[in-house]
């Protein structure tokens, strides 16, 4: 990636970022923490890598995004929403009565959500069901799955991961945003999942493991993965909870917190100050 393809989509993910926390920060209590650790790989996929169009978003062919931890719909939201999807106006409707945007995703209500999730452990086994769809119609779209740490503790992902195996999804690109926290606690505190590469080496996917805020390494990932011929892929990012606003880095009560108004500006004037 050169610096001229690398600058934009750093400018881009700063963006949502602000976008996300003004949003969160508007309704005055939301999951930032989750939130704002997918930006960057959102910001990739979205403005690099999938094959989409704001224009025509129920388009067949298209690439599809399955946000299985869907609680972190505020970062997708706004990515959608800078994307062209639907007005950047919406997003002060954030998990209000009548909204298109409620607190998890769905399908039903929001343009370019392409599966409505929320209840953990269950988004990659849509993503295989897509996958096996696109096939059946012979269609080689791709099928990019994000799924949480904590979510990971859900006998679910398991299953649909010898699932994806044994069906040889090389077509399915899923992450695992792995930043160490989940809603009670730190995650090898609550249960465990280390070592997390060598589990998905184990169920028969080609593994990677990344910065997951470093925009250059997780484009090489990506493009490893779709590569990839004959096996699912599993990306597990390395991330930070609550990116972006310094009041809920690595916190624990970051995952479905209360915002203070002050702070968040303070945060958004910080990210807009920093100029990336």
């Amino acid at each position: 990636m050169t610096n001229d393809e690398l600058s934009p989509l750093k400018k881009t993910a700063n963006h949502i970022r602000i976008l996300t926390i003004d949003a969160i920060a508007h309704l005055g209590i939301g999951h930032l923490g989750g939130s704002l650790s997918i930006v960057d790989v959102l910001t990739l996929l979205y403005y690099r890598h999938m094959d989409v169009d704001p224009l025509d978003p129920t388009r067949p062919d298209r690439d599809r995004l399955v946000l299985s931890k869907g609680h972190a719909g505020p970062a997708l939201y706004s990515t959608l929403a800078l994307k062209g999807f639907f007005p950047v106006d919406w997003l002060h409707t954030l998990n209000q009565g009548g909204t298109r945007l409620p607190s998890h995703c769905d399908m039903n209500r929001t343009p370019g959500i392409d599966m409505t999730t929320g209840s953990l452990g269950q988004g990659l086994s849509a993503a295989i069901g897509i996958c096996l769809g696109n096939r059946i119609d012979g269609r080689s779209s791709k099928v990019y799955a994000i799924i949480g740490d904590g979510e990971t503790n859900e006998g679910q992902v398991w299953e649909a991961a010898m699932a994806a195996s044994q069906f040889k999804l090389n077509h399915l690109i899923a992450f695992t945003d792995y930043n160490k926290l989940q809603i009670d606690g730190f995650m090898h505190e609550v249960m465990g999942i280390d070592d997390l590469n060598v589990k998905w080496v184990a169920f028969g996917w080609f593994v990677q493991r990344v910065n997951g805020h470093d925009l250059e390494e997780m484009d090489v990932a990506i493009n490893r993965a779709k590569a990839e011929t004959s096996r699912p892929s599993m990306i597990i990012l390395d991330t930070k909870k609550g990116k972006g606003a310094f009041f809920a880095e690595n916190r624990v009560e970051s995952h479905n917190m209360a915002i203070d108004p002050k702070a968040a500006e303070q945060a958004i004037a910080m990210l807009r100050e920093a100029g990336i």
